[in-house]
């Protein structure tokens, strides 16, 4: 956790998007993140890391033992 965790709610949905949305494990190509969506789909990918595993990734969020991006 080198950088500072977002609380509950997405930090760069909230700054780049307006958007107070609760974080919550998304999936992509690319693995299983923490990231923020609304009705209309993924609005943020706020971890760093890609999991291999939902379950990885649900510990991760629940533990935050997971890097917060800071820019997009």
């Amino acid at each position: 956790m080198a950088e500072p965790q977002a609380g509950v709610h997405g930090l760069l949905a909230r700054q780049y998007c307006n958007k107070p949305l609760p974080l919550q494990v998304l999936q992509s190509q690319a693995g299983y993140y923490i990231g923020t969506c609304d009705q209309e789909g993924p609005v943020s990918r706020e971890s760093v890391e890609y999991f291999p595993t939902a379950d990885l990734a649900h510990e991760a969020h629940r533990l935050r033992a997971w890097t917060q991006r800071m820019q997009p």
